[in-house]
């Protein structure tokens, strides 16, 4: 049996979800913003037509806001986050496996398809999950990832598809390839691009296609990965669906501040908020850390009073409690601050994981590790059906109103998960 992949991928994704629950704003620009409501991550078309560009400062486009009546959303992950498991729920039942390759995208196998119109069928997948969940997807259908990815693209660009293209037809294959520039093609970065645009190569077609005297040269700079993307866009899979992905093999917490920061302990609170949401992490994935790292910087933009530095600390016993955590991250934090200084951003890193029946006792470990073990399943029960932060650890800070809180000045409503939200119909 022949493999065939699918991508599917939410359209414009946090802006969908904004319009599931505000339908006045089809039709409308719409932008939703980073976190501190800096940058634009997501657009609408409307908003992609007025030339607003991804990654553009908001401050920057004020005045074209403004005239064109453009709305603007805070970025609202606990929506998002909800949205996307219903999403992916949604596509589990039309297809073997499922690989959940980001919050908006997840490769299907549709091998035990074969004998359907893929066509068809996908545009089945697109009005299903856009029945049931609200969110419009666009799905590209190939013999290899790159290659699905790749339709998923032209798909989007593609008017009278109905979001959705099958490469295993032949004749559609040829003009994709054609259409897509080398630097949109799956796993090359901009120093490959340039490369691969010096040697000749503009296209995803012309890689496919390229001689072998090109081709060897191409495999001594791209290495193993530049050899595997030449044989999918060929048709042959070098990559399967995943759906048990490798455990992570580090977790990062961190923000940028609105205001800089000086006070020592409203840094402790902002470094104790990280190390929660980095154990909770930990925990939901049954994996401890055996390594912390901490780490403040000054605004890098300001070079003549920069600052930077980080503290490593080797956990005796590698663990995933919060409250355990936050004890050696304060005293990480006490060593690499510096008064005076306005700090911008700060951090947490834990390395080294490993899966929770791995732990290795410490000969002089005095810790309760089974009433640690009891204290952070009741705190996760609670956060989980209660709502997030429910239960937070002192250290945290209990003022509400918190100079280092990352802002959202713009959000929208929690309508999912937040049951004094949730829309009301009269």
């Amino acid at each position: 049996m022949s493999s065939i992949f699918a991508l599917a991928d939410c359209n414009n994704f946090y802006v969908s979800c904004e319009r599931v629950f505000n339908p006045k704003l089809e039709g409308k620009p719409v932008v939703v913003l980073s976190n501190n409501d800096g940058c634009i991550v997501s657009r609408s078309n409307e908003a992609k037509a007025l030339g607003i560009k991804m990654a553009a400062p908001i401050f920057e486009l004020s005045g074209m806001i403004k005239r064109h009546e453009v709305k603007v959303f805070s970025s609202n992950y606990a929506l998002y986050g909800d949205m996307s498991q219903r999403v992916m729920e949604t596509l589990s039942g039309f297809a073997e496996d499922i690989e959940i390759y980001s919050i908006d995208e997840a490769f299907l196998d549709l091998s035990g398809f074969s004998y359907e119109n893929l066509t068809e069928y996908g545009q089945k997948i697109c009005s299903a999950v856009k029945q049931w969940t609200g969110i419009p997807i666009s799905i590209g259908i190939a013999k290899t990832k790159t290659l699905a990815k790749l339709a998923n693209k032209t798909a989007k660009k593609t008017p009278g598809t109905k979001a959705v293209i099958d490469l295993t037809v032949s004749s559609r294959a040829e003009s994709a390839l054609a259409a897509t520039k080398v630097s949109d093609i799956w796993g090359i970065g901009s120093s490959y691009s340039e490369f691969l645009e010096r040697t000749g190569i503009k296209n995803a077609l012309q890689l496919r296609d390229a001689n072998s005297l090109l081709t060897n040269r191409i495999k001594r700079k791209l290495g193993v990965w530049g050899t595997r993307i030449i044989q999918e866009l060929q048709g042959i899979p070098c990559y399967s669906i995943e759906t048990c992905p490798p455990p992570k093999k580090g977790i990062t917490a961190s923000r940028t501040f609105k205001h800089p920061i000086e006070n020592l302990s409203a840094l402790k609170e902002a470094i104790a908020t990280y190390i929660s949401i980095g154990a909770e992490k930990l925990r939901m994935e049954k994996s401890v850390t055996s390594s912390l790292s901490v780490f403040l910087m000054t605004n890098r933009f300001k070079v003549k009073d920069f600052y930077y530095d980080l503290k490593t600390i080797e956990l005796p016993v590698a663990t995933n409690d919060t409250g355990e955590l936050i004890g050696y991250a304060s005293k990480a934090l006490e060593e690499i601050y510096k008064k005076g200084r306005m700090y911008k951003k700060a951090g947490i890193m834990f390395k080294d994981l490993l899966h929770d029946t791995r732990i290795q006792m410490g000969l002089f470990d005095v810790r309760d590790r089974n009433r640690s073990e009891k204290l952070m399943k009741a705190l996760d029960t609670v956060n989980l059906k209660m709502g997030s932060d429910t239960l937070v650890y002192a250290a945290t800070g209990l003022a509400k109103a918190k100079p280092w809180h990352t802002v959202f000045e713009k959000r929208s409503p929690f309508y999912t998960t937040n049951w004094n939200q949730i829309p009301e119909v009269w």
